[in-house]
C-alpha cells in the first residue's frame, strides 16, 4: 500500500490537499458558472434595476470580468498545485519506498503556504464583501424581498438568468474559505514535521555519541 509508505504526518497533509482540490473546483465551477448566466458579466459588486413594469430585473453595473477571472485562477491554480502534490508523492513513495522532506523543503513549503493563504484569504473578501454589496443593493432596490435567495425566483431581463447567482456565489465563498481553513491546517501540519524532524540529518536520527572527542582527556593520577 503507498499509504503504508508514508509517515502518517504526511499521509495527514495528503489528505488536506486532497480537500482543498475539491474545494478549489467547486469555488471555480460555480463562479464561472454563475458569470456565464449572466453573459460574462462579474456581478461582484454590481447593482440592478427593475424595469419600469417592475416584471423583472437586469444589471445596472457590474465589476470587470477580471475580478472573477481572477478569483476563478486562485482556485484553480491552488487546485492543480495540490493535485500535482499529491501526484509527486505517491510517486516518490512509490519508487523510493521512504518519502521524505528534507528540512530546506519544510521551509520552502511553508514560504509556498503562505503565498497560497494571503491570496486564498483576497478572494474569500472579495467574494464575500462583492456577494453582500450586490445583496444590499438588490434589497434596497425590491422593498418586496427580506432576502438575496428570495431574488433568485424573481423575473430577469435576456440574456441574464439569476435563478442561481445568490447560491453560486455562496458556494464559491464558502468553498473558497474551506480552502482557507485546510491550508491554516497544512502550514500546522508542515510545521510540526519540521519541528519532528529538525533532529534528524539526512533521515538518520542524530546520537550523542558523535558528539564525543576523538581523543579522550587523560585520567589524572593522585
Amino acid at each position: 500500500m503507498v499509504m503504508m509508505a508514508l509517515p502518517w504526518l504526511l499521509v495527514l497533509e495528503l489528505v488536506l490537499y486532497a480537500g482543498c482540490f475539491i474545494s478549489g473546483i467547486i469555488a471555480a465551477a460555480s463562479l464561472t458558472v454563475t458569470q456565464g448566466n449572466f453573459a460574462g458579466r462579474c456581478i461582484l459588486y454590481g447593482s440592478v434595476h427593475i424595469n419600469a413594469t417592475g416584471q423583472s430585473l437586469t444589471i445596472e453595473s457590474s465589476s470587470s470580468p477580471s475580478l472573477c477571472y481572477f478569483v476563478s485562477a486562485i482556485s484553480i491554480f491552488v487546485a492543480i498545485y495540490c493535485f500535482s502534490l499529491i501526484l509527486y508523492w505517491v510517486y516518490v513513495s512509490c519508487v523510493d519506498g521512504d518519502a521524505k522532506r528534507e528540512r530546506t523543503g519544510h521551509n520552502a513549503m511553508l514560504m509556498v503556504c503562505g503565498i497560497v493563504v494571503f491570496f486564498l484569504l483576497v478572494s474569500g473578501c472579495v467574494l464575500r464583501v462583492g456577494r453582500e454589496h450586490l445583496c444590499l443593493h438588490i434589497l434596497q432596490t425590491v422593498p418586496s424581498l427580506t432576502s438575496c435567495e428570495e431574488a433568485q425566483n424573481k423575473t430577469w431581463s435576456s440574456p441574464y438568468n439569476g435563478s442561481q447567482f445568490s447560491s453560486g456565489l455562496h458556494r464559491a465563498e464558502r468553498s473558497v474559505w474551506v480552502n482557507f481553513f485546510f491550508w491554516i491546517l497544512i502550514v500546522a501540519v508542515v510545521a510540526v514535521q519540521r519541528r519532528h524532524d529538525g533532529g534528524f540529518i539526512r533521515g538518520q536520527a542524530w546520537s550523542p555519541d558523535e558528539t564525543e572527542p576523538f581523543f579522550h582527556r587523560p585520567a589524572r593520577i593522585m
